[in-house]
């Protein structure tokens, strides 16, 4: 009757625990608060620990390893089959210490106090972002309504937008004007602040020795390195390359029946935001005018049979298997077409960056 997973529904303040044996029978539930979460955990054996992969989850999983326990984070949707009739914080622990127990079952990777840190860089930097996307469109809006057209891109907006503001042939209103300089001082304070964090990350993937060694491989730069070892880690929570790759969404979709596969386009499952920076990479490998190597020189192949865009996805799943193995093994990446070099000793080239926004 000894209980082996323990199951918990997270929550702000109330908490709900429901402990099973290693046959799956529930032996006791108990309704807690933050302070007394962290109590039982303290007088709890070692066990496994399942929790639904939420906000605090991470924060949850790491007081779970201080007290010698085994946390594992479920994906919501793998927790919600297992939930019996009416739902409720009781029933929702329930689910969650039934889901854990099978042996199927796929389990999100906790990250590190360091990884959250860099994952809320990129978080912040992303949101500033498209914020300066659509402050560009608004801006270009406004003066396109006033009569005066600007090409697509920040660039455009940013050279043109003094010329306008000086209104030379007084087609502008005075208020009109100087709405454009509060927009514009605006958007150089986005500039400025985006340009701080992505200095940080910058310095970040020189300093962390995983960043570096990720950057050796075509097509990933500052941001993809980062944001890459922020999600995975070591990679120790994935099989295989393969296995990081359909994480990613970077594989396609499947549709079987009566015997005949059928595979769709890609599944585009997991973290938009780093499979978007893989993608663009890989796109900018392609339109490279240098060698980078065996792999371009793949990518142009599939492109040159299909499209390039296909060939970009192609591309961003081959790195991110190759990630995994650089995360996983501690080796540095060596391209087949060329002697193997020191790529601790070596900044990647310009086409290793990540495509800003």
């Amino acid at each position: 009757m000894k209980a082996t997973t323990i199951g918990i529904d997270l929550a702000k303040s109330v908490f709900h625990v429901c402990a099973s044996n290693r046959q799956g029978r529930v032996i006791w539930r108990k309704k807690t608060t933050r302070q007394g979460l962290e109590a039982l955990l303290a007088k709890l054996p070692p066990s496994r620990i399942a929790m639904e992969a939420c906000g605090g989850s991470h924060y949850w999983a790491r007081r779970c390893q201080a007290h010698g326990h085994v946390p594992q984070l479920i994906s919501g949707k793998f927790v919600k089959p297992f939930v019996k009739s009416n739902k409720n914080d009781v029933i929702d622990a329930e689910a969650i210490s039934e889901a854990a127990q099978r042996s199927t079952m796929r389990f999100v990777p906790a990250k590190t106090i360091q990884q959250q840190d860099i994952q809320a860089l990129h978080r912040v930097r992303e949101r500033l972002v498209r914020g300066r996307t659509a402050l560009v469109n608004q801006c270009r809006g406004l003066l396109l309504e006033n009569g005066i057209p600007i090409a697509k891109g920040r660039h455009h907006l940013q050279r043109q937008l003094p010329v306008v503001r000086e209104n030379p042939a007084e087609e502008l209103s005075a208020p009109f004007v100087g709405l454009l300089g509060e927009l514009g001082e605006e958007l150089r304070d986005l500039n400025q602040r985006i340009e701080t964090l992505e200095s940080q990350l910058t310095q970040l993937g020189r300093d962390l020795e995983p960043c570096t060694r990720l950057m050796s491989i075509p097509g990933v730069g500052y941001l993809t390195a980062t944001a890459l070892f922020a999600a995975v880690g070591t990679g120790a929570d994935f099989k295989n390359g393969r296995h990081l790759a359909a994480w990613l969404g970077l594989v396609p979709r499947q549709c079987t029946t009566g015997g005949k596969p059928k595979l769709l386009g890609i599944s585009k499952r997991g973290d938009l935001y780093l499979r978007k920076l893989l993608i663009h990479g890989a796109r900018a490998v392609l339109i490279s005018r240098k060698d980078l190597g065996a792999p371009r020189r793949w990518a142009l192949r599939v492109a040159a049979r299909s499209c390039p865009n296909k060939a970009a996805v192609a591309l961003a799943n081959k790195n991110a298997r190759i990630a995994w193995k650089l995360l996983h093994s501690g080796e540095s990446f060596r391209d087949l077409g060329r002697a193997p070099a020191n790529t601790h000793s070596s900044m990647p080239s310009r086409t290793g960056l990540d495509a800003q926004s």
